[in-house]
This record gives structure tokens, C-alpha cells and sequence, in this order.
């Protein structure tokens, strides 16, 4: 996992996992980056490769709804977009209405 300025990177390796093996899901701000590959012979009891990852993401610092992954040669990349300071302003201005 790797901060920038822009983003936050994550890199995991998936050897001989496909991206139908590979499920990415965000609730309650909590990013879910799940894998599950077949067993290579009846010899593995485990039921063959898995691994689970979560990350908290702050909803007021992450664009969550902008997450972008790819994977590509057994890696899989995961791109969390960080909000810009302007984005980030918590106040919400009502219009007075006349009743």
C-alpha cells in the first residue's frame, strides 16, 4: 500500500487468480478485496488459494465512489482517488423558504 498525494495505490499479488476469482467491494466505508482460486490438485485440503484484505477508508478523505482496479499479469492494482482540500468542506448551506 502506498500513499500519494492524489490517491491511495494498493498492490497485491494474485498468482494464477483471474479477475472472476477477484471480488472488490466498499461498505460502510470499509474497502473488501476478496480472492478465491480452484485447488491445483486433490493433494491441497484448504480448497485451494484465498486471501481477504480490508482497509477503513475516512468517507470525508477518499472519493469512494471513484475506486478504480485492474489486474494484469497476476497483480492486481487498486486506486482509491483522494478528495481535493475544496472537496472536502463539511459545510451545507440551507435556504431559508417563506412559509
Amino acid at each position: 500500500m502506498r500513499e500519494t498525494k492524489d490517491s491511495l495505490l494498493l498492490r497485491l499479488d494474485t498468482p494464477g487468480l483471474g479477475k472472476e476469482d477477484v471480488k472488490i467491494s466498499v461498505e460502510q466505508n470499509t474497502l473488501t478485496i476478496k480472492g478465491e482460486g480452484a485447488k491445483e490438485s486433490e493433494e491441497v485440503e484448504e480448497g485451494g488459494r484465498k486471501f481477504s484484505s480490508r482497509i477503513d477508508l475516512p468517507e470525508k478523505l477518499y472519493k469512494i465512489d471513484q475506486i478504480k482496479a485492474e489486474m494484469k499479469n497476476g497483480v492486481l492494482k487498486v486506486i482509491v482517488p483522494k478528495m481535493k482540500k475544496e472537496e472536502m468542506n463539511n459545510v451545507v448551506n440551507v435556504k431559508l423558504m417563506d412559509l
